[in-house]
């Protein structure tokens, strides 16, 4: 059997290093690898390879091309299938800042790796800053290679709505009350995910190997584990679900009110305009962004639903309704004093009236889903 590999995601490096350094710890013999790459955009990453005792190696890496692609195709990879069948009881691979856990998971799916745990560190003190955060990688000199242009507050919330648990682990400059606040904020974002508290025992990391297409789904527009209506004191969370179609004139008017009204929100829409196509919604820190996120089910044929994904076919189940099929309005939005009752009603007056013409309505959104107009 291959070696177990963990991936030790977050924007936070001490946090990162802390959650590796304990996995290290409790496995002798374990190795952690690590890419620096303070000196990406000039084509150079340093490979940091350390046990239970400290660093073994540090390696300069020239890469074809300066960006995290790069990295973990031309480096990352090779070093840990070089050591898939080796001695040691654990990989862990501690990813940068700006790195995503998923398309690294990806890619360990895609090489045969037995990819067990994707873990997201977090500093308590700064996690519910930095997911208010519309700051630029590259504004920041964090980005991933040329031409990145996300966000800070996007690549966080991205670590944490993957991970499979996520560690907040003891600092000296995190106090009680910064613990309590993370984890009142991650209880909005994840709450399916367990979460690992300073003092907690981390999750078991060396059981079966983990379904990339699985991790995958939980993410997805279509599958995604959209949390419920809740309320703590830290944030609250209002999920928004309708059976009629949106107006898109009206709905493309009040989306700059519905971003900037939380500080997370996403989910999937239906527009009248566009009956056949899915639309996800994704927004954090006041930026949306949308995106065609493929057809509802109810509009492909019969014979079409045997290449579709189980997981796919089981969500539509659960959204399903003899009138709309699949189709479904399902928002979430997450924020501080968010008001609840406003959301509801601006999202209501967004939805297509009784007896409303369909026919000939204005699409604004054409310059933003349509690929030949795009």
């Amino acid at each position: 059997m291959s070696v177990p590999v963990v991936l030790v995601a977050g924007l936070h490096g001490p946090a990162r290093a802390a959650v590796a350094a304990a996995l290290l710890r409790g496995r002798p013999g374990a190795l952690a690898v690590h890419h620096d790459l303070t000196a990406i955009g000039g084509g150079e990453a340093v490979r940091v390879v350390r046990d239970a005792g400290g660093v073994l190696e540090r390696t300069p890496v020239r890469l074809a091309h300066g960006c995290v692609t790069c990295t973990v195709r031309e480096d990352l990879l090779p070093w840990l299938r070089d050591r898939a069948d080796g001695g040691a009881p654990l990989l862990v691979a501690e990813l940068w800042d700006c790195v995503e856990p998923r398309t690294v998971a990806q890619a360990l799916g895609r090489a045969g790796l037995r990819l067990t745990a994707v873990l997201t560190a977090l500093d308590a003190e700064s996690t519910p800053v930095d997911l208010c955060r519309s700051d630029r990688l590259a504004d920041l000199g964090r980005a991933a290679g040329a031409g990145d242009g996300r966000r800070l507050a996007e690549v966080l919330a991205a670590q944490i709505e993957y991970a499979t648990a996520l560690v907040v682990p003891p600092s000296p400059h995190c106090g009680e009350d910064d613990v309590a606040l993370c984890a009142q904020v991650l209880a909005h974002l994840a709450p399916l995910t367990p979460l690992v508290l300073p003092g907690d025992a981390l999750p078991p990391v060396t059981g079966r190997a983990l379904d990339v297409a699985e991790l995958d789904a939980r993410v997805e527009p279509a599958t995604a584990r959209l949390p419920g209506d809740a309320r703590n004191e830290a944030a609250t969370t209002v999920a928004w679900l309708s059976r009629r179609p949106l107006h898109p004139a009206r709905f493309f008017a009040a989306m700059d009110e519905l971003a900037g009204a939380s500080v997370r929100s996403r989910g999937r829409f239906w527009l009248a305009s566009r009956p056949d196509r899915m639309i996800a919604w994704d927004a954090v820190a006041g930026v949306a962004s949308i995106a065609d996120a493929g057809p509802w089910l109810a509009s492909l044929p019969d014979a079409a639903w045997d290449l579709v994904p189980p997981l796919r076919r089981v969500a539509a189940a659960l959204d399903w309704s003899a009138a709309h099929g699949d189709r479904i309005q399902h928002l979430v939005f997450t924020g501080p004093d968010l008001d609840g009752a406003r959301v509801h009603t601006l999202l209501d007056a967004c939805l297509l009236g009784p007896g409303e013409d369909t026919a000939d309505l204005d699409d604004p959104f054409t310059p933003f889903l349509d690929r030949e107009t795009a």
